[in-house]
C-alpha cells in the first residue's frame, strides 16, 4: 500500500468513531470473495443488472446517440461479467468499440482480459490496472471518439451523498460533450429483501468484511486476530442506507504499520455504506452534477436501475 493509503487507514482507525474506507475491501482476495457475494441467491443486484444489460442493450446504445466508433470505459470492472452481455450485443451488431475495463485488482483485470479475448475475439481491449479516479483523468477528454462511461453494480451507493455528488461532478468534468454515463443504482424496496442481501446466511459478507483485517496483517505488519471481531450490519428504510461494521469483542491493542490502535469492547469500525435510491434522488443528483437523464432502464421486478445520463455541455 502507498504511504497515503496507510495514513488514511491509520487516521480512520484513530478517529473517535472508527472507520475503514470500503475501497480497501478489494485486494485480490477481497475481489474474489466479492465474486462469491455476487453469486449468492440473496444478492439480487447482480442478476437484476445483468438482466437489464442483456435484454435492453440495443435500446441503451440507441439512447446514447452514438452512430460511429466509441469507447466503453468501465470503472471497477471486476471480472467483467456485468458487462459481457452489453459487449456481446455490440459485437453481434458489428459496432466498432474499444472496451477499457479499469480495476484496482491486477488479478481481476488479467482474468477479464483472458476471458474476453476467448469469448469476444473481435473486441478491441485496452485494460487498465489502477485507481479509476486517476485513470479517468488521463482517459476521457484525450479521446477523439465518444465514450460510454459505466459505473455499475450500485457502486455509487458506497458514497456519502456529498461524496457521491463530488464523484459525479468529477465524471462530468472529465467527459466530453455528448459522452454518456450508465449508472447502476439499487432502488428502495421491501426492507427485508435488502437486509438478506447484506446479511447473508452463508457468512460470505462476514468473511468479506473480516478479510480487511487479514489484508492489513498481510500488507501492513498488523496483528489483528480475526476471532476477536464480529460483523454487524443493518438497513434503515427511511434513509435508504445499509451500514456495515466490524465489532471489537474485547478490549485490545492492535499493532499496525508501527502504530498501536486501541479498541474498547463493543467498539465499532464502520466499513461500508450501501445507499438505496429513489428516482427523485437520482434525478436530483444528475441535474446538480450537470447531466441530462435520458432514461431509467429497470429489471422486471423494478429492484434496480441502469440510468443513462448524457453530458450535454
Amino acid at each position: 500500500m502507498s504511504p497515503a493509503a496507510v495514513n488514511e487507514i491509520l487516521q480512520g482507525l484513530s478517529a473517535p468513531e472508527k472507520y475503514i474506507s470500503s475501497k480497501y475491501f478489494y485486494d485480490d482476495k477481497g475481489s474474489a470473495i466479492f465474486q462469491q457475494i455476487m453469486e449468492m441467491p440473496e444478492y439480487y443486484l447482480t442478476n437484476a443488472e445483468q438482466e437489464i444489460l442483456a435484454q435492453q442493450a440495443a435500446e441503451i446504445i440507441t439512447e446514447t446517440g452514438f452512430d460511429g466508433p466509441f469507447n466503453v470505459v468501465e470503472l471497477g470492472a471486476g471480472d467483467g461479467s456485468k458487462t459481457f452481455e452489453l459487449l456481446s450485443y455490440l459485437d453481434s451488431a458489428n459496432r466498432e468499440v474499444t472496451y477499457v475495463p479499469v480495476d484496482i485488482s491486477k488479478a481481476a483485470i488479467d482474468g477479464l482480459a483472458a476471458d474476453f479475448t476467448k469469448r469476444l475475439p473481435r473486441l478491441k481491449l485496452n485494460p487498465k490496472v489502477g485507481d479509476y479516479f486517476e485513470v479517468l483523468k488521463d482517459r476521457l477528454q484525450s479521446e477523439s471518439n465518444p465514450s460510454l462511461l459505466l459505473f455499475l453494480g450500485s457502486n455509487i451507493g458506497n458514497y456519502m451523498p456529498a461524496d457521491a455528488l463530488n464523484l459525479l461532478r468529477l465524471f462530468h468534468q472529465n467527459m466530453a460533450a455528448g459522452d454518456a454515463l450508465l449508472l447502476g443504482a439499487d432502488l428502495q424496496k421491501n426492507p427485508e429483501v435488502i437486509r438478506k442481501a447484506y446479511d447473508d446466511p452463508h457468512g460470505i459478507t462476514r468473511n468479506f468484511n473480516l478479510n480487511l483485517l487479514d489484508r492489513f496483517n498481510r500488507e501492513l505488519n498488523a496483528n489483528f486476530q480475526r476471532d476477536q471481531f464480529e460483523f454487524y450490519c443493518y438497513y434503515n428504510p427511511l434513509s435508504g442506507e445499509v451500514r456495515s461494521y466490524l465489532v471489537s469483542l474485547t478490549d485490545q491493542i492492535v499493532d499496525l504499520a508501527d502504530e498501536q490502535i486501541r479498541f474498547k469492547k463493543d467498539e465499532l469500525i464502520w466499513t461500508e455504506l450501501s445507499k438505496k435510491y429513489s428516482f427523485q434522488e437520482l434525478e436530483g443528483m444528475a441535474q446538480t452534477a450537470g447531466f441530462e437523464v435520458k432514461k431509467h432502464f429497470l429489471d422486471t421486478r423494478s429492484y434496480f436501475t441502469n440510468s443513462l445520463w448524457i453530458k450535454s455541455d
